[in-house]
C-alpha cells in the first residue's frame, strides 16, 4: 500500500494540479497492476516523507495489529490513518439484500472492537424528503453536479441535524455523521470553502428552487391555493457586518437590538410550507413590505391573504383589493367591542372556549368579526395586573418622595417623571386621573392623589377581544375564524426556524453569505415540515427536536473481529433502530438499518 501522486488538469478551466490516492498493486493476467483503494483528493496536505509511515499504520489499523507504531507516530498521522482505514471499510462492497443467508466465522471474542460511530438517522429522512421532493434532480438540472451537489446536500441536511454556522457544519460532516457514506462522498476531503460555494449557488437559484418544491408539495398533498400567509421576523448578526448593506439597526425580536440586523419575509400557505422567502433590512417595517413579496409571488387571482395587524394598514388593504386578493386580517382599531348575546361559541383544537360574532359594515363591502377567548383573556388580565402594579408602585413612589428631606418636590421635576411613568405603562397610564397640587409658591408639589377610571374598549375592561377584517363577505362566521388561526400557525414556522433550525445568530459580514445562511435555514424548513406532515397524518405530533432526538441515537459502526485463521473481519452496520425509530421508519417508507452491511476481510 503506498500513496500516489499524479498531475492532472480542470478541462473546464484549464487549472493544473496534482491529485493523491492510496494504491495497491495487485497481479492480474500476469501483470502488475496499481489498484486504486482511496482518492485522497486535491487537499491531501501530508508531507511526502510521512507516507511511509501512514500507509504502514493505515496497514496496521485494517488488520487489527497492536504495534508499538500506534504510540509513535505523530498525532496527526494517526488521526489521518484511522480516517482513511475506516473509509476503507465504509467503501467496502455492500452486501445485497438478497444475500442474507447465515455467514457463521470463528472469531476471537476479545478481539472485537468498534470504530468509527457515526449519525445516521436524520441523514437518512432527510435524504428521503429530499428525493422525493425532487431536490436533488431540480439541483442538477440548474447545473449543479459532483462536489457542489454533495455540499448543498451538507449544508441543507446539517441544518436539519445539527443547526450551526457553516464552519461547524464542515467539522459536523466530516466527524459525526455518517451523511457521506450514505451518499458516497467523502467530506474529509472537502474544503470549507466548497460549503461557502454551494451556499452561494442556492442563493443564486433562490427563486426556481423555492418554485420546484412548491409545486411539488402541492402535488403531493393537493394543497389549495387560496390561503396564503405573510410575516416577518428579524436575526441579528454577531460583528459589525460592514460589509452587508441590509444590515442594519431596528426592532430586534430577540431583544438584540445592540446588534445589526437583517429581516427574512416568509409567505406560506395554509399548510406552512413556503411558497416564497426574501431578505430585507433589517430595519423593514412589516407594513412596507407586503407589496414587494406578492407582487412577484405568482398567487392565483382572488385568493385569500392572512395577515396581522403590522400588515394590514389601510394603504396595504387598498394594494390587495385593487390587485385582485381577497384579506383576512387582524384589525388595527384600538377600541374593543363585543356582544356577548349576539356571538356563537366554538371549540378550539386545544379544547378552549371562543366566542364570535359577524358584523357586515354599513356599505355592505367588509366583514367584522369580534371574537372572544378564553385563555386570550386570562393572558390579559395578567399582564395588564402587571402593568397596573407596575404603575401604581411608581406613583407611590412619588408621593412618599415628598415627605422626604432629599426626595424630589419640585413640580415642573414631578409632572415630567409622571409623564415619564405613562409613556411606559403601556398604556395603562390612561385610566389614571391624576391630581398634583402644588404648594402657595406653586414651585413645589404639596401631595399627589389619583383615581382609576378605567376607559371602556380597552384591554383593561374588554380582556381576550380581537376583531378580525375581512372583503369575504359569504363565510360564515366558524370558517373566516378557523381560516384566521392559521395565521398563529405561522408563529410555530417562525420559532422551527429560529429554536429548531439555526436561523440565528448569524456570523457572517458578506450579504451573499448571510442571504445563503437564511436560504439554507429555510429550505431545512421545507423538508422538516413536509416529514412532520407525513407523521401528523399517522397521530405522530412531535416537534422537530423531539424527533431529533430520537432519530439521532442511530449510529453506524464498523465491528472488527479477529478470525482464527489470523485474519481480521470487518462488519460495517447501522444500530437497529429503538421502537420510536422504528415507528417513524414504518411510517416513512423507510429502510430501518441504513446503507445496509459491508464486510471487509484484510
Amino acid at each position: 500500500m503506498f500513496i500516489r501522486r499524479t498531475a492532472t488538469r480542470n478541462t473546464a478551466t484549464g487549472e493544473s494540479y496534482f491529485t493523491y490516492r492510496l494504491v495497491r498493486t495487485e497481479r492480474v493476467g500476469g501483470k502488475v497492476r496499481q489498484i486504486t483503494l482511496l482518492n485522497l483528493g486535491r487537499e491531501f496536505a501530508m508531507s511526502e516523507q510521512d507516507w511511509p509511515v501512514l500507509c504502514l499504520r493505515i496497514e496496521q489499523i485494517i488488520s487489527a495489529q497492536d504495534t508499538l507504531l500506534a504510540a509513535q507516530c505523530a498525532e496527526r498521522i494517526e488521526a489521518a490513518a484511522q480516517t482513511y482505514a475506516g473509509q476503507l471499510v465504509m467503501r467496502a462492497p455492500k452486501k445485497e439484500a438478497a444475500a442474507t443467508a447465515p455467514d457463521f466465522r470463528e472469531v476471537d471474542v476479545n478481539s472485537v472492537e468498534d470504530r468509527q460511530p457515526r449519525s445516521v438517522g436524520v441523514e437518512h429522512v432527510g435524504l428521503a424528503a429530499m428525493s422525493k421532493l425532487g431536490f436533488v434532480e431540480k439541483l442538477k438540472a440548474l447545473g449543479l453536479n459532483g462536489v457542489s451537489l454533495a455540499a448543498v446536500i451538507g449544508n441543507v441536511i446539517a441544518r436539519m441535524a445539527k443547526p450551526a454556522s457553516e464552519l461547524a457544519t464542515w467539522k459536523w460532516l466530516q466527524r459525526e455523521s455518517g451523511l457521506g457514506e450514505l451518499i458516497d462522498v467523502n467530506f474529509q476531503a472537502m474544503s470549507l470553502m466548497r460549503l461557502y460555494r454551494a451556499s452561494d449557488a442556492l442563493v443564486k437559484h433562490r427563486a426556481d428552487i423555492e418554485d420546484h418544491l412548491f409545486a411539488r408539495l402541492r402535488t403531493l398533498f393537493a394543497l389549495e391555493e387560496t390561503v396564503t400567509l405573510y410575516d416577518l421576523t428579524n436575526t441579528y448578526f454577531e460583528g459589525q457586518c460592514a460589509g452587508n448593506p441590509k444590515a442594519a439597526r431596528g426592532r430586534s425580536k430577540e431583544k438584540r437590538s445592540d446588534c445589526p440586523l437583517v429581516t427574512l419575509g416568509l409567505v406560506l400557505d395554509g399548510s406552512g410550507f413556503v411558497r416564497r422567502s426574501r431578505l430585507f433590512e433589517g430595519n423593514a417595517t412589516e407594513a412596507r413590505t407586503l407589496e414587494k413579496m406578492l407582487a412577484d409571488l405568482g398567487a392565483p387571482a382572488n385568493a385569500l391573504v392572512i395577515c396581522d395587524a403590522g400588515i394590514s394598514t389601510a394603504d396595504n388593504l387598498a394594494w390587495l383589493i385593487g390587485n385582485g386578493y381577497r384579506y383576512l386580517a387582524v384589525s388595527r382599531e384600538q377600541h374593543r367591542q363585543f356582544d356577548a348575546e349576539q356571538a356563537t361559541a366554538l371549540e378550539s383544537a386545544a379544547g378552549e372556549t371562543i366566542r364570535v360574532h359577524k358584523v357586515l359594515s354599513d356599505d355592505g363591502q367588509e366583514v367584522r368579526l369580534y371574537c372572544h377567548s378564553t385563555g386570550r383573556e386570562k393572558k390579559e388580565v395578567a399582564i395588564v395586573g402587571r402593568f397596573v402594579e407596575h404603575f401604581e408602585k411608581g406613583l407611590v413612589k412619588l408621593t412618599l418622595g415628598l415627605t422626604k428631606p432629599r426626595g424630589e418636590k419640585r413640580y415642573d421635576k414631578i409632572m415630567e417623571r409622571i409623564g415619564r411613568l405613562k409613556e411606559k405603562s403601556h398604556g395603562v397610564g390612561q385610566h389614571y386621573q391624576i391630581t398634583v397640587q402644588p404648594d402657595e409658591s406653586g414651585k413645589k408639589v404639596s401631595s399627589i392623589t389619583w383615581c382609576k377610571t378605567p376607559k371602556p374598549g380597552s384591554m383593561l375592561t374588554d380582556p381576550g377581544v380581537y376583531c378580525l377584517r375581512t372583503n369575504e363577505l359569504t363565510w360564515d362566521a366558524e370558517k373566516l375564524w378557523r381560516t384566521y388561526i392559521m395565521l398563529t400557525d405561522l408563529e410555530a414556522v417562525f420559532r422551527s426556524l429560529k429554536s429548531e433550525l439555526g436561523l440565528r445568530p448569524i456570523f457572517h459580514s458578506k450579504e451573499k453569505r448571510t442571504d445563503g445562511h437564511l436560504f439554507i435555514s429555510v429550505l431545512a424548513y421545507q423538508f422538516v415540515q413536509f416529514l412532520r406532515t407525513q407523521l401528523k397524518a399517522r397521530d405522530i405530533h412531535d416537534s422537530w427536536s423531539t424527533l431529533r432526538e430520537t432519530l439521532t441515537i442511530q449510529r453506524r459502526t464498523t465491528t472488527s473481529f479477529r478470525q482464527r485463521d489470523g485474519r481480521t473481519l470487518h462488519v460495517r452496520k447501522s444500530s437497529a433502530p429503538e421502537p420510536e425509530l422504528q415507528k417513524i421508519y414504518s411510517v416513512l417508507g423507510l429502510d430501518p438499518k441504513p446503507a445496509g452491511i459491508k464486510k471487509l476481510i484484510t
